[in-house]
């Protein structure tokens, strides 16, 4: 198979480090300086969702709607009913006790008065409790920790010839390192921790170990072809080069495709959208990078440090 590219991955694996160590730590570090903005989900409280003709300033409605509440902060999202028809906007008040009745009460009236030219009535009304969304956060990250168990297993197995173990290890290191990723986007977009948060984790999960699955592939059926002629710097450098095209292609095409829906969702001021896609496109260039600049370098960097020994010509990575 030619190469398109003939670059020299494994000799730059310092640069990839480094780029990698401060994606990290400056995601990390974003906690500490902006802290993390738990969703009404994970907090709970009370959801009021209005209804409306024509338009209204989403920020002046909710500084209005705080007023009403004797300061009590809110947050909005707006969008269109599709029941009805009309344009509607959610309010979310983070609350361990919810919203009386008769606050709910005094809030409507006071919205309805301020707003008689919109025709604002409330929808529906619905108390959040916190237990729900944080037993929904704890079996996804169940879900992720089986998986990462269960993918270094696979790859040990498959993949015993090249890097057992090890390439499994280096494989869900990678991973973590796109989760990290794609939490710091959350935060210092100021974004609210909430579903769709393990939604992008989950799906960049998928992309990123199927990138790197590839390239050990295609490392397993050169270390088969070349092991008497090359070094296992040269394999895993050609391996990488060759699937770089097809890494790049996927890559592409969803992050076009998540740059779209986010435009749009801009336009319209589709918050809740806008909260997926943007992180999708951030977790894709990182769960690429990590497939095919960090995930095998640090492997072979991995192994011989530790020592291990292949079958073949042995180089130092």
């Amino acid at each position: 198979m030619n190469n398109k590219y003939n670059i020299d991955f494994v000799a730059r694996k310092k640069l990839f480090f480094i780029i990698s160590a401060v994606a990290i730590a400056v995601s990390i570090l974003s906690s500490f300086v902006f802290g993390a903005n738990l969703d009404i989900q994970f907090k709970g409280g009370t959801i009021l969702t209005y209804i409306y003709d024509g338009t209204i300033d989403q920020s002046q409605f909710e500084a209005d709607a705080t007023a009403a509440l004797g300061g009590i902060g809110v947050t909005s999202t707006v969008g269109e009913d599709f029941s009805t028809g009309r344009n509607n906007i959610q309010l979310s008040l983070i609350s361990n006790t919810g919203l009386t009745s008769d606050k709910q009460i005094d809030l409507s009236n006071a919205i309805a008065e301020k707003y008689a030219g919109n025709n604002i009535e409330l929808l529906e009304s619905s108390d959040v409790s916190p237990s729900s969304g944080r037993e929904f956060f704890l079996k996804c990250i169940v879900a992720v920790l089986l998986s990462f168990i269960v993918l270094i297993v696979y790859i040990a197995l498959r993949f015993k010839n090249i890097g057992g173990w090890l390439a499994g290890v280096c494989a869900v290191t990678a991973l973590l390192h796109d989760c990290i990723i794609v939490y710091g986007t959350f935060i210092i977009c100021h974004m609210s921790i909430n579903a769709n948060f393990m939604a992008v984790v989950l799906t960049i999960l998928g992309y990123s170990i199927n990138n790197t699955i590839v390239i050990y592939d295609r490392i397993r059926e050169n270390e088969i072809l070349f092991r008497k002629k090359k070094t296992k710097i040269e394999i895993v450098n050609m391996s990488i080069n060759q699937s770089l095209t097809r890494s790049i292609n996927t890559s592409i095409t969803t992050i076009v495709a998540m740059l779209a829906v986010t435009i749009v969702a801009a336009i319209y001021g589709v918050t809740s959208i806008i909260s997926f896609s943007l992180p999708m496109m951030i977790g894709m260039i990182a769960g690429a990078y990590s497939s095919v600049c960090f995930t095998c370098p640090l492997w072979l960097t991995l192994e011989d440090k530790l020592g291990i020994k292949k079958k073949g010509k042995k180089a130092k990575a």
